[in-house]
């Protein structure tokens, strides 16, 4: 085992299973029944690079910038995911590559205003009821944000587990998502930017 860097580390349960026990009956947690989890792994110091950062896989952004856009504009982009589970499964990013530590203060300023305009293009998906949106940033050193479309009445799948369900419910048929996209993208543009899906 190596040498363990803080007290936070060193008091953790490392190769142990915790108890699944305090999620069971969660109405948010969509699993009952003999869960398990898996065992608490060894932290692996230094850190593997992200995408884009030096010794990395390449930024997927910044080697392909068009792939999966549905609209973009001169600052900002959003890229669609699916067909999933979901209704729609989004990712807003900036054109230029940024980490959210050196955003600029013009972006940053700005990004409030474009999570609305997602959220409430999204929500014109006659399957939603609200649009999740988080930041995960272990994947690819470019700033981006996940938008996640909850489908209307599914209140079970409110929460940090929607992306769960997005693995879990069937997929939704590609034409639905396609036109899902192309509603999205076109609401985007009544404010600006352009529709890129064709």
């Amino acid at each position: 085992m190596t040498e363990l860097p803080s007290e936070y580390h060193r008091r953790l349960p490392i190769g142990q299973r915790m108890s699944v026990e305090p999620l069971l009956g969660d109405a948010l947690f969509p699993f009952e029944g003999d869960v398990q989890v898996a065992p608490l792994a060894e932290p692996v110091l230094p850190e593997p690079p992200r995408s884009g950062e030096p010794g990395g896989k390449p930024c997927p952004k910044c080697s392909e910038p068009d792939k999966l856009v549905i609209w973009r504009d001169a600052q900002w982009q959003l890229k669609a995911f699916g067909p999933g589970g979901l209704p729609f499964v989004a990712v807003l990013e900036p054109q230029e590559h940024y980490r959210l530590d050196n955003l600029p203060a013009e972006l940053t300023a700005k990004l409030g205003p474009m999570i609305q305009r997602v959220a409430n293009a999204i929500r014109r998906i006659d399957a939603v009821g609200r649009t999740h949106f988080n930041r995960w940033g272990d994947g690819s050193e470019h700033f981006h944000l996940w938008f996640l479309a909850r489908p209307a009445g599914m209140m079970q799948l409110r929460g940090a587990m929607i992306a769960v369900w997005d693995d879990l419910l069937p997929k939704i048929p590609a034409e639905e998502f396609t036109a899902n996209a192309h509603l999205v993208a076109a609401a985007l543009a009544e404010d600006g930017g352009e529709v890129v899906i064709g």
